[in-house]
């Protein structure tokens, strides 16, 4: 798939193909359809499919003191989109100025003068422009072949909506959004120092900042860890939050890898959850602490080997 971040100086052969347009946050089963259905219509037309999104999430930009909330940060989002058979994907920066554009313009100076799409296919809550009056049928109007599919709605009430796969994870209910996805929920970022207690006290772990990522409960969970640069899942257990022993600032993912002990700092992780297996704690004394750690490793090693 070829990633174009700036709407100026395409190739020629970037025109002309039947384009998906959305945040699509979490690239989950709703989407998916979406996008299988424009796939089957590029085939047909035998034209490539181009995805045309927007970074950072124009959420972020509206309402920037909200919490984090990327189910998939761009790259992971990238590497989903890649995932459905995109053979394109415009992802346009999106600011001030790119929002503060009219329907109008946005039809002529990004979709009409640069991306030329022979087809376009979006959900039936699609809006764009200035204060989002542009609508599907502004599209129609300006002369586009479009296909609006009404079953989808992102934001809306649907089972497959971002807002309720955000919800989910943050209840730490891995199951519900992992269901809703359709694939399994991974946090992604490159391994951090810390203050390296874990390792003191026998369980030393990967640290990795949440970022922009939606913040899942807080607590210990089993997961599955992969390494940059290996094909394997590592069985791990991971705590997400703040260790209220220690009082981090902000949240963290802190995994501890069964059966190894490498210096990983700088490499990127995922981290896989399955399952939450308790909220975060305060223990009256380190031994305490390192009980629980204990018991945590167990549960977690019974659940990943089930």
């Amino acid at each position: 798939m070829k990633i174009f971040s700036s709407s100026t100086c395409l190739p020629q052969d970037a025109a002309g193909a039947v384009i998906a347009i959305g945040n699509f946050d979490g690239v989950h089963r709703g989407h998916r359809e979406l996008l299988a259905r424009a796939r089957a219509l590029a085939d047909m037309k035998q034209r490539r499919l181009g995805i045309l999104t927007f970074e950072p999430h124009p959420r972020a930009l509206f309402r920037p003191d909200d919490p984090p909330f990327r189910i998939t940060p761009a790259a992971m989002k990238a590497r989903k989109l890649a995932e459905c058979g995109a053979d394109i994907l415009f992802s346009l920066p999106f600011d001030w100025a790119f929002a503060s554009q009219s329907p109008e313009l946005f039809i002529e100076n990004v979709l009409k003068e640069k991306i030329s799409p022979s087809h376009i296919v979006i959900g039936n809550d699609f809006a764009f422009g200035q204060l989002r009056k542009g609508t599907p049928e502004t599209l129609k109007k300006a002369g586009f072949a479009v296909t609006v599919l009404e079953m989808l709605a992102d934001e809306g009430e649907d089972k497959y909506s971002s807002s309720g796969i955000r919800q989910s994870l943050q209840e730490g209910d891995i199951e519900a959004a992992n269901e809703a996805l359709g694939w399994e929920w991974e946090i992604e970022g490159a391994v951090v120092k810390g203050d390296q207690r874990g390792r003191t006290i026998g369980y030393p772990t990967a640290n990795v900042p949440l970022g922009d990522t939606v913040h899942p409960a807080y607590g210990v969970y089993a997961t599955w860890t992969q390494i940059e640069g290996e094909t394997q899942w590592r069985a791990s257990a991971t705590n997400i939050g703040i260790r209220p022993m220690f009082e981090l600032k902000t949240g963290q993912v802190e995994t501890y890898i069964f059966n190894f002990d490498r210096d990983i700092y700088g490499k990127t992780l995922r981290v896989k959850p399955v399952r939450r297996l308790r909220g975060e704690a305060k223990f009256e004394s380190l031994d305490a602490l390192v009980n629980q750690i204990k018991k945590d490793c167990e549960e977690a090693l019974r659940i990943l080997s089930a």
